[in-house]
């Protein structure tokens, strides 16, 4: 079963690829699954941020965690981790978790995380086409709701979120363990 369901991903992957083409044609970016060799530029977006610059690491040798995370999200088909690319050069990253769920009538749900541009890119619109992407990677998995969050400290990014059609709907809590 494992592999009939990993193939229907990689044929809605390879939809999602033309109409993003289509799509995105006025943009020398693409948008592609991340390999393991994007891992040091991932992780470096991750710990370029002032949250993530006290709990990422971005030196090299990178930590065996990301490598061991970055293996099991790409072996898991309800995960996408995904990359912005231009000239060659990785310049944005996002994950998206696949959620079935009994609500909303068994409605799946496309789950954003991880949302980050290259420091010399920001305020340029790479978010915004990153976001509209994952939006249509959900569309084509068949969720009926996308959701995200975001730290409470992020007033740039609610604004952001919310000009992308998004609604601060609920509260929501983290317990680090």
């Amino acid at each position: 079963m494992r592999a009939k369901f990993s193939q229907r991903l990689v044929g809605a992957y390879s939809n999602l690829a033309a109409a993003a083409a289509s799509r995105y044609l006025d943009t020398m970016i693409t948008f592609r699954r991340a390999q393991a060799s994007d891992l040091p530029d991932i992780v470096a977006m991750l710990a370029d941020d002032p949250l993530g610059a006290g709990r990422e690491d971005a030196s090299l040798p990178l930590a065996q965690g990301y490598v061991d995370a970055f293996n099991a999200i790409d072996a898991d088909p309800s995960q996408l981790l995904a990359v912005a690319v231009e000239g060659g050069e990785v310049i944005g990253t996002l994950q998206i978790s696949f959620l079935a769920g009994l609500s909303r009538k068994g409605a799946w749900r496309g789950q954003i995380e991880a949302v980050r541009v290259a420091g010399h890119r920001r305020s340029g619109g790479v978010g915004r086409l990153m976001i509209e992407w994952a939006i249509d990677a959900c569309r084509v998995r068949g969720c009926g709701l996308v959701q995200l969050t975001t730290d409470r400290s992020r007033a740039d990014a609610h604004r952001f979120y919310e000009s992308l059609g998004f609604t601060g709907s609920h509260l929501g809590y983290k317990r680090t363990l």
